[in-house]
């Protein structure tokens, strides 16, 4: 009968595991000197060896010349233990036999020796799946469980065994299974069983995986039964429904080209051939987390599951992105992603999501709009340098430059106090004005150049000015001749001398120099 690549290629001792370096040591340390703990958590994600430890561990003690970290394999503890049927090896499935009443007959068996093994080894797979009555049940004797007992408690879920029971074991973390090591086993794997495959294919079926062995080689069980003894990477990424480079690049072009007929091509096409859309909006955020990584990384590196000619194609596509820039495409195919989970239209979403990805890319930066606040109005436009100094000769062919203190400034301020434009007005006179025939320029404090912009301010210095000026916003200091702001009508009224005299207005003036209380309104009064 066929058996599986997984279980055939399952490890049988401590040598044969991979990626989990730190279990493997601290358990080989703990039988080479004798010190057998009780009870011991194995936690981790699928598919990284859990239960294949187990099993070692109970061969290593169980074997004839053991306790060894080198069980021999042919002894009839070890065959029965490989095989799953051992005597004194029971293993329960805790997501069947979950209740009070099986914990119930777990500790009732291990009140009893074990039949022929040197230690009665009990492996408890999804133990997290025990109601809170069964824990409660088996932890007195998981607290003091007679000396030829070992509990191995296997749990995905860590987080879900109580603390009175971790508190009794000693617990291991088993790590996802490194993309590199993972492609090493498969590729000895394949030798084995004849079987022809590329990088490609290998690093398409470890990605498939997602850390988890079990199910990279299940994916090439699959893969081997459709295509044979020979596989190649496109018919093995149609299988597994994985999306290449090359269609994850083509979004990455359009969004490099605010190209948003390219991105309705992109859902027209998965359409068109029956492609899962929430599974593409999944390997999309992939795509920008590994761009985001090698972006940063500047070089192939192990944080991305992928081969290095793979990883040089996605830093080419990076190049042309900030990090900034992937950071926030990262963020919003989570957000779709996570939308099309729900969504009874998956294709109105995924064009949607795809679309902002495209206009998001459009706005201003915030550092950039408040740097475009000190200078003409232009985004992320510098601040202006001073000109150099012009010969006699181009200096006395230029037009003079009218001072306008006493003249154009003033007529300007009682033009926009007219206006209804008080703000404006007190912005321009706190600026230093010069008017040539075909510009004025405003020379103020970078605080107030906001006032000092829009249509209407435009409007008012061209009907002032009596014809066309271009008109030109610098940084600097006061004007030392500031036109005095008038003070408010309501200051000698005595709730407004109150209010004025307040510690906190006072710190508020402190704070902002030139702030003005334009009025000074009682509450008391405005209620009657």
């Amino acid at each position: 009968m066929y058996q599986v690549i997984a279980r055939k290629y399952r490890p049988q001792t401590f040598a044969e595991l991979i990626s989990q370096e730190h279990v493997r040591t601290t358990l080989e340390n703990a039988i080479s000197q004798n010190r057998i703990a009780h009870g011991y958590i194995f936690s981790g994600q699928r598919g990284t060896g859990k239960t294949t430890v187990a099993r070692i561990m109970a061969r290593c003690l169980n074997c004839e010349k053991g306790p060894t970290i080198t069980p021999c394999g042919v002894c009839a503890s070890c065959t029965e233990i490989a095989a799953g049927s051992g005597m004194d090896v029971i293993e329960i499935d805790a997501a069947s036999n979950r209740g009070i009443n099986e914990m119930r007959e777990l500790r009732e068996n291990v009140r009893f020796r074990p039949a022929r093994d040197r230690y009665k080894v009990f492996i408890v797979d999804e133990a997290h799946q025990i109601t809170s009555e069964a824990f409660n049940a088996l932890l007195k004797t998981l607290e003091e469980p007679p000396e030829w007992v070992v509990f191995m408690l296997c749990t995905t879920e860590t987080h879900k065994i109580p603390s009175t029971i971790a508190s009794r074991c000693q617990q291991f973390s088993f790590r996802s299974v490194d993309f590199a090591e993972l492609v090493a086993r498969m590729e000895w794997i394949i030798q084995q069983e004849g079987i022809t495959a590329d990088s490609e294919v290998l690093s398409v079926l470890a990605q498939a995986g997602e850390g988890s062995v079990r199910d990279s080689l299940s994916a090439l069980d699959q893969a081997i039964a459709c295509c044979g003894n020979k596989l190649e990477g496109k018919q093995v990424r149609e299988l597994l429904g994985m999306f290449s480079l090359d269609s994850l690049g083509v979004v990455a072009k359009a969004l490099g080209e605010r190209d948003t007929k390219a991105m309705l091509d992109v859902v027209a096409d998965l359409e068109a051939n029956g492609r899962s859309l929430q599974h593409f909006a999944r390997e999309l955020a992939r795509y920008f987390r590994n761009l985001l990584v090698v972006r940063i990384e500047g070089k192939p590196t192990r944080l991305v599951a992928a081969s290095p000619p793979e990883q040089e194609r996605m830093l080419d596509a990076a190049q042309q992105f900030s990090e900034d820039d992937l950071t926030r495409d990262l963020k919003l195919a989570l957000d779709l992603f996570r939308d099309l989970q729900s969504s009874l239209q998956p294709r109105l979403h995924l064009e949607m999501g795809l679309l902002r990805l495209i206009h998001a890319g459009r706005l201003q930066p915030i550092e950039e709009a408040i740097a475009a606040l000190g200078g003409s109005g232009k985004p992320a436009a510098p601040p202006p340098k001073a000109a150099p100094p012009k010969p006699a000769s181009a200096a006395s062919t230029a037009p003079p430059a009218v001072p306008t203190d006493g003249d154009f400034r003033t007529r300007l301020i009682a033009t926009l106090h007219e206006s209804k434009l008080t703000h404006v007005a007190d912005a321009v006179g706190r600026s230093e004005v010069v008017e040539t025939p075909a510009e004025v320029t405003f020379t103020a404090p970078k605080m107030n150049h906001m006032f000092l912009k829009g249509q209407e301010f435009e409007a008012v210095v061209q009907r002032v000015a009596g014809r066309t000026v271009r008109i030109t916003l610098k940084v600097g200091e006061a004007a030392a001749a500031a036109v005095p702001a008038p003070k408010p009508a309501a200051a000698k009224d005595e709730a407004a001398e109150r209010a004025l005299a307040h510690p906190e207005v006072k710190r508020i003036q402190e704070l902002f120099p030139e702030s003005q209380v334009r009025q000074v309104r009682n509450l008391k009064e405005s209620e009657t």
